[in-house]
């Protein structure tokens, strides 16, 4: 389970912080909660705090009576549920891509390309050396300014 935490910074700026990623036995509300109370507590933060909550349409995330948005609820009645929308966006691609071909083509080349590239650290350094020449090349012959805010 990652555990991603949204806060306002002390100038207004939306943040995003990955506090954690960790193991479940099981999926039920009950551990998913009693894992999240063991961060909270790890990392000294309050429930009373948390004014929103994110989770993907499960039954043992979105449940009203018993799933971990209830859990949460009960904990603190301001933590409003919002379903995860790049969930919303994930299921779209899917059902799009189901009915196109050339969509599903696409796409299952970006997953192929992603695990061959993620699961070896010598293809990341040939790509990222392949691609700081080419970002070298373009900057010296004009086609990309560089300066401060421009990349």
């Amino acid at each position: 389970m990652a555990v991603v935490l949204w806060h306002v910074d002390k100038y207004g700026v939306l943040k995003e912080i990955l506090i954690g990623v960790v193991h479940v036995s099981d999926t039920t509300a009950l551990c998913l909660k009693s894992n999240i109370d063991q961060l909270f507590i790890m990392y000294k933060l309050s429930w009373q705090k948390v004014r929103g909550q994110g989770y993907d349409g499960a039954t043992n995330m979105r449940g009203e009576l018993n799933g971990l948005r209830a859990l949460v609820s009960r904990e603190n009645g301001l933590a409003y549920y919002v379903h995860c929308f790049a969930h919303h966006l994930q299921l779209v691609i899917v059902a799009v891509a189901k009915r196109n071909d050339d969509i599903f083509d696409f796409f299952e080349m970006i997953s192929l390309l992603l695990n061959v590239d993620g699961g070896s650290c010598k293809q990341k350094d040939m790509i990222r050396g392949s691609h700081q020449e080419r970002v070298t090349k373009a900057i010296g012959s004009g086609h990309i300014s560089s300066g401060t805010g421009l990349n």
